[in-house]
């Protein structure tokens, strides 16, 4: 993919986002001048870098869009419920385009024209005859072996929209501008000047508007831009001392800067455990060596944070992919359903805010099917006919807390444990001496549903085991709290990075393992008679409670001495919501290490999600405890 194509991809999903939320309010309230300027401002910048591309598909398409919008723009007619559907179905088929540009690194071709026919074809009949065309601002003079007519028309668009950001005091189009401006000379084989607009886009700042301003003027009447981006430029002026504070870099380039920052966390290590060699020797070289260690420890932590600090983003972005999805769940039920959100602000690792979309789309759907009653159902009980859904998120130290609550009916524990009891899952018994959390904790059992029947959305027994699956994946945990008539909420424990683990080392079979500390509940020694055979198995009673012990050398296949020590040393961790204990032979420290997964020959492997490199150079496998007892 070109760097050109890239760039407008990025341009345009921020576009497409940007409009699917204001449309989404504009569904709400129509008649919201600001928010149908920002839509329309969105989509027009869409289709201006859809022509830049010479992507003709889209350009048609989102101008039938734009179209409806102009018209209520102009107080033609107001913006319906159904021309608003339209218009997120046109930038639901813009968001596809721009998947198969991701994946080919080309333009799409086949069906493009057809699909845009059919997004053409929704609007037809919706739009007075008089307001089909957007009104282009008035020509501007141009200069005789200037740039084509249509590449001038174009950039005539794009000045009046940074004439009219401009006078509102607002900067939100004029990096879009400038970057559709340097399209136009990029084609027209002007590289030096495009070069310089794009470096203008770069700024995205109030400044720029001063640069770009007599740039397009200059552009339009045959001139070259009166402005670079070299350091006597206008933009580096002290009054724009702060202008550049965004920086685009790609995905892959921050994943090798991490990469990079855990070989220099190894030579860390190796540089640690030379030091602590050190202090057994008196020697001014010894003193100085572990000086400089104590020096180097913090800034190398502080860099380490500052690396996966980068890969961050706000959960703001799985957020908003909410709104509509919901719509269509409750419209699909018959149940009206609002959505909030709380510390959508927050953020977390790329990787964790990337897997969240399925696991919170199985609670939505949950909510929506088990949870949230009818509203005649809901106004006999004293309850608002609409129900209300919420998302949350808040840091809780190192770790993210992702919540979703509804104030529908809660979860019916008698139906739980009947439900178990039929299919098998636990005795009658044993279902009588859990409390009610623990009956409420086996919906996340496979297979499991208390549905009375399989609907679209819900009932086959995956959605709550496949949420569990994908949480404690990548080192989180969930829980629920439910009160009957009161509601249901899920919690997602997550660790803020995938990249930075804390892990336990203990070692077993003379080698050294990390246990990942979040999974670690605690650890004893107990008499080894106090372990007791179980058929095949072993089990140790814990506080009234029984749990499978497991030798962990045997587990993992590596050989080593006989124990005859009348104490075992016992890591209790817990999986998949039951704890269990691992028979080691000694325990090491907590370390925080980068992670490396496994790759080669060694991917897959069960049992062992990464590897990182001890002080000494001795690799540490990190085990996957859930993948183990698998």
């Amino acid at each position: 993919m070109n760097e050109f194509l890239q760039q407008f991809l990025i341009e345009s999903r921020e576009l497409a986002d940007a409009a699917t939320a204001g449309l989404l309010d504009l569904e709400r309230q129509p008649q919201d001048a600001a928010q149908l300027d920002a839509v329309f401002r969105a989509l027009h910048t869409l289709k201006g870098g859809a022509g830049i591309v010479e992507f003709a598909a889209m350009e048609r398409a989102v101008h039938a869009a734009e179209n409806v919008l102009a018209a209520a723009r102009a107080g033609q007619q107001l913006l319906t419920a159904a021309q608003v559907r339209d218009c997120l179905g046109c930038v639901d088929q813009v968001l596809q385009w721009l998947d198969t540009i991701e994946r080919s690194g080309e333009l799409p071709s086949g069906a493009c024209d057809a699909e845009a026919d059919r997004i053409i074809a929704r609007f037809t009949g919706t739009v007075p005859a008089g307001a089909m065309h957007v009104p282009e601002p008035a020509p501007l003079p141009a200069a005789a072996g200037a740039l084509p007519a249509p590449a001038r028309e174009l950039l005539a668009a794009q000045l009046a929209l940074v004439r009219e950001d401009t006078a509102a005091g607002s900067y939100g189009h004029l990096a879009s501008a400038a970057l559709t401006a340097a399209g136009v000379l990029r084609h027209g084989g002007r590289e030096a000047e495009a070069r310089q607009l794009a470096g203008l886009a770069a700024q995205g700042v109030e400044g720029l508007s001063a640069a770009l301003l007599p740039a397009l003027e200059h552009l339009l009447t045959g001139a070259a831009p009166a402005t670079t981006v070299a350091g006597d430029s206008p933009l580096a002026t002290p009054g724009n001392a702060a202008a550049a504070q965004t920086l685009r870099v790609d995905a892959t380039r921050i994943d090798m800067l991490v990469r990079l920052t855990g070989e220099l966390i190894v030579a860390r290590n190796a540089l640690t455990h030379l030091a602590r060699q050190a202090t057994t020797q008196a020697s001014p070289l010894a003193a100085a060596l572990k000086a400089q260690q104590a020096t180097f420890e913090p800034l190398i932590d502080q860099l380490q944070r500052a690396v996966l600090g980068l890969r961050v983003l706000p959960l703001r972005v799985v957020f908003q992919r909410f709104p509509r999805l919901l719509r269509e769940i409750a419209d699909g039920r018959g149940k009206p359903v609002s959505l909030l959100f709380e510390g959508e602000d927050t953020e977390a690792d790329k990787a964790i805010v990337e897997m969240l979309f399925e696991p919170l789309l199985h609670v939505v759907r949950n909510a929506v099917d088990h949870g949230v009653e009818p509203a005649a159902l809901r106004q006999q009980r004293g309850k608002p006919p609409v129900a209300t859904i919420r998302m949350r998120a808040r840091r809780q130290g190192d770790q993210v807390l992702v919540e979703v609550s509804d104030d529908g009916g809660g979860m019916d524990v008698q139906r739980i444990r009947a439900v178990a009891a039929a299919r098998g899952v636990a005795t009658a018994e044993e279902l009588a001496a859990m409390s009610d959390a623990e009956a409420t904790g086996l919906v996340f059992m496979p297979g499991f549903s208390t549905a009375a029947a399989v609907t679209a959305l819900s009932g086959r027994g995956v959605g709550m085991d496949a949420v569990r699956t994908a949480v404690e994946r990548i080192g989180g945990r969930v829980s629920i709290q439910s009160q009957p008539q009161l509601g249901t909420t899920i919690g997602f424990l997550l660790p803020f990075s995938v990249m930075l683990t804390t892990v336990m080392s203990v070692e077993a079979g003379g080698q050294m393992f990390g246990v990942p500390l979040d999974t670690v509940v605690e650890t004893i020694r107990v008499p080894r008679a106090s372990i007791a055979a179980v058929g095949a198995a072993r089990a140790l009673v814990v506080r009234d409670q029984t749990i499978p012990v497991f030798d962990l050398a045997q587990m993992l296949g590596a050989t080593g001495k006989p124990r005859h020590a009348d104490e075992a040393t016992i890591v209790i961790a817990a999986c998949a919501g039951q704890h269990c204990g691992l028979d080691v032979d000694a325990l090491g420290e907590r370390l925080d290490i980068i992670l490396k997964p496994l790759d080669g020959l060694l991917a897959g492997t069960p049992g062992i999600t990464g590897t990182s490199v001890l002080g000494d150079g001795r690799v540490l496998l990190v085990l996957d405890i859930a993948g183990l007892l698998q």
